[in-house]
């Protein structure tokens, strides 16, 4: 009786090691799936924009089935890991699109995922906060910046000439050229000397583009003796604008600038301050600016002309980008004008966000909190325009780790043929 449950015992060792071989070797099947699922996706992903390459760790483990725990411990199996590498740094390529930007070093564009259903036909921003490496972007029909992915580019949009507080989707739509801001005015004419003050104004802006007038008041003086023994013309100029202003100007008898607020140095510029402006009379010597005229005492005097150096009109061409984040709307007359300013968001931990579709991720516990950064500040990377950043596949060591795993599956599934085979050979033992 003792010698039969001795050899029932054994045989059922027999039966419970077979069994333990076929869920290691199913573990084993299952560990190079998932390893063949991440070696085809990085290969599927090869020529996909700002895609980061996953890498598969294996792990060994021991079971606790006590149904398949001997003296000496339990049957080993194995489990596979996918590891990220989301801070993998690509290689940069130059890209056709002027509107591409590819991040080199640390960082991620900061996007929005589309509302509702992919299949809208006027697709606005969601909530949902992600970012990316897909730089990507181009216009939508609302003048969005949108990846090939759809996800919407945010950044600090500019209003006004000022750059906003706030992360918003960037919209560019209805631009209008902002009149560039005021640093030089000209003024040119001939003044009469019949006791009268002649007053000039003149348009100028700040720079936010806000228009505002500049006023200037010449009040003719007591003519004086120049040092050559001839007659000299004095002038003072005055601004309702500027109460601090009173500037001397001279002109000799033929008419000619003789001298700007204590300046007569022949052939250099006459010139002066006011309300964070030069004001250009001509040069000192030449009647090309501002003159006299000494043999007219009557009559009403012509206001002086003025000029300002401000751009003030300009159609919208398109857009460019620059390294430094900058958005730039520019515009037929030559000017570019800042429209928006893209951020960068970094994280503590990058390989623990948590990946989503279209090349995305969303900030983990793992990750930390993004960190919105300007570009090229606090660890953040730089720009490269005109480029995008390649897949990190390494197409030929991952099609090297397939073969390796596609062997390796096939060898799992012999010993599962061979457990079997072994299975039936104990059963009729026992039959």
């Amino acid at each position: 009786m003792r010698a039969l449950e001795s050899t029932s015992a054994r045989q059922r060792g027999i039966k419970m090691s077979i069994f333990g071989s076929v869920i290691t070797a199913v573990s084993g099947l299952n560990a190079q799936s998932k390893a063949f699922s991440n070696l085809s996706n990085n290969i599927a992903n090869s020529q996909t924009v700002g895609y980061k390459a996953t890498n598969t760790a294996f792990q060994n483990f021991v079971t606790t089935d006590q149904d398949f725990t001997s003296d000496i411990g339990g049957d080993d199996s194995v489990r596979a890991l996918t590891i990220q590498n989301a801070a993998a740094q690509g290689e940069i390529t130059s890209s056709t699109n002027n509107l591409a930007l590819a991040v080199s070093g640390n960082g991620y564009f900061n996007v929005l995922q589309q509302a509702g259903t992919s299949t809208s036909s006027n697709p606005v921003p969601g909530n949902e906060q992600l970012y990316t490496r897909n730089g990507d972007f181009s216009f939508d029909k609302s003048g969005y910046l949108v990846n090939t992915s759809g996800y919407f580019l945010e950044g600090y949009n500019v209003s006004n000439g000022k750059v906003s507080g706030d992360l918003k989707p960037i919209q560019i739509k209805n631009v209008s050229f902002v009149p560039t801001q005021s640093t030089t005015l000209t003024m040119s004419g001939t003044l009469i000397n019949n006791g009268k003050t002649v007053s000039t104004t003149s348009a100028v802006y700040d720079s936010s583009g806000k228009k505002s007038q500049a006023e200037f008041d010449w009040t003719p003086s007591v003519t004086t003796t120049a040092p050559d023994g001839s007659a000299q013309y004095n002038w003072t100029v005055t601004s309702p604008t500027d109460s601090t202003l009173s500037i001397p100007v001279a002109f000799s008898s033929d008419g000619s600038l003789l001298s700007v607020n204590g300046n007569s140095t022949t052939s250099q510029e006459g010139s002066f301050t006011s309300q964070g402006l030069t004001v250009n009379l001509g040069t000192i010597g030449s009647a090309g600016g501002m003159s006299f005229d000494a043999s007219t005492t009557s009559g009403t005097a012509t206001a002086p002309a003025t000029t300002s150096d401000s751009v003030t009109t300009g159609n919208f061409e398109g857009l460019s980008m620059r390294s430094d984040g900058s958005v730039m709307a520019t515009f037929d007359n030559g000017q570019s004008q800042l429209v928006a300013k893209i951020p960068l968001a970094t994280f503590a931990a990058p390989d623990g966000l948590a990946l989503q579709d279209g090349q995305a991720y969303s900030a983990t516990s793992a990750s930390g909190n993004a960190q919105i950064n300007t570009v090229g500040q606090n660890g953040a990377g730089t720009l490269d325009t005109s480029s995008v950043e390649a897949s990190t596949t390494d197409m030929t060591s991952d099609l090297s780790k397939l073969i390796v795993a596609q062997q390796a599956y096939g060898a799992n599934t012999k010993i599962v043929t061979t457990a079997d085979q072994l299975m039936q050979t104990t059963i009729a033992m026992i039959q």
